[in-house]
């Protein structure tokens, strides 16, 4: 499988003061330095994956403001196909406002303007024109409407197209959505946001205090409300890597038993690269304690540990992994491989200043996976 990679998402403008300390509730921080940026997480995302030599297409809108050129001009300048992209009359191109701390941690505050005008039916009509997208990977983020997520999704995997959602933000997202995922990408605060969003709509509480693989495996299995994800839970956890549920047969990945740990669960994967990735080797789990016996599918459960680099700017890192994710399933590579390749964009992004300006070409991510 070869394909391209379609992004369903935002499109933003980021603008972007660098501060001595992240401000607490009522404080004003005086010094810095203020950059603006090109941003959304859809436009970010789309970039990820064409600076990594894939085919990529990205649905969105931009608003019929001063920003709309330049917005669309950037995209184009990273060979991203932008004929997808509406323009919203009447509406202003949206806007992130980013701070950045010493560290390099970040608080954001995003004003959708066009990207929340979307109409579910434009996602539709958009996918309905591309036809058959068998080889094809259709990567969506929350900063469009919900709806719309959802109609893209469906729509996605009815013309067979691989599904990643990346819960970003989880607010409002819930069983009716993620199921129509074939791979989720929620961060550990996302994650909980998740299942505490079940947990109000359908009493079903979950122990805080569980360690992240039982978390994360009650996406994959079935709820009061349907059934999960439907074929891997990947949950990133900043620089200490990600950690995988995938479903045994899934079809993503070829894997061999390896011995559990003490704890139950797969000792940690070691860093792999290039061809020795595809062959690292998993275990399969079952259910975890408590799960009723009917839901306890096999699946496998791995981690990927972070890539150790000197981090400038963390803003960007979630959408490098994902468009990396998207753009290694897209080219046919095998999870295990795919999950690498993704953390190692996610570190290398960091180590530039801004969201989409560091994101890693091809050459970057080879040269960098060559080193490890």
């Amino acid at each position: 499988m070869s394909g391209r990679v379609i992004v369903v998402g935002s499109v933003n403008i980021d603008l972007v003061a660098r501060v001595p300390h992240l401000p607490h509730p009522g404080e004003t921080v005086t010094g810095g330095s203020y950059d603006q940026h090109h941003g959304g997480k859809g436009g970010n995302q789309a970039v990820a994956a064409a600076r990594l030599r894939r085919p990529t297409l990205l649905i969105g809108a931009v608003g019929d403001d001063a920003f709309e050129s330049e917005a669309r001009r950037a995209l184009v300048m990273e060979r991203v196909d932008v004929s997808m992209v509406a323009s919203m009359p009447g509406q202003a191109t949206g806007v992130a406002l980013i701070l950045v701390d010493a560290n390099g941690e970040n608080q954001i505050v995003v004003i959708p303007g066009a990207n929340g005008a979307i109409e579910k039916g434009y996602a539709r009509e958009c996918l309905g024109r591309l036809g058959r997208l068998t080889g094809d990977v259709v990567l969506l983020c929350n900063e469009v409407p919900l709806h719309v997520v959802r109609e893209a999704l469906i729509c996605a995997r009815a013309a067979g197209a691989t599904t990643i959602l990346n819960p970003a933000p989880a607010t409002g997202i819930d069983r009716s959505v993620f199921a129509l995922a074939d791979i989720i990408t929620p961060n550990r605060n996302e994650l909980s946001m998740l299942l505490h969003t079940e947990a109000r709509r359908t009493g079903r509480r979950t122990d805080a205090s569980q360690e992240a693989p039982a978390r994360a495996r009650l996406l994959l299995d079935p709820g009061p409300e349907g059934p999960g994800v439907g074929k891997a839970v990947i949950v990133t956890l900043g620089a200490a890597g990600v950690l995988v549920l995938e479903r045994t047969g899934a079809g993503l990945d070829r894997a061999v038993a390896r011995p559990r740990d003490a704890g139950g669960f797969p000792a940690a994967a070691a860093p792999a690269s290039g061809a020795e990735a595809a062959s690292t080797p998993v275990a399969e789990t079952t259910a975890p304690t408590g799960a009723a016996a009917g839901e306890a599918e096999g699946v496998r459960m791995w981690e990927v540990p972070g890539e150790r680099v000197s981090t400038l700017d963390s803003t960007g890192a979630g959408d490098a992994f994902n468009g990396a994710l998207a753009a290694a399933i897209a080219e046919g590579r095998p999870l295990v491989e795919a999950v690498h390749r993704a953390v190692s964009a996610g570190a290398l992004a960091t180590t530039h200043v801004g969201a989409r300006e560091g994101m890693p070409t091809a050459l970057e991510l080879e040269e960098f996976l060559a080193t490890r």
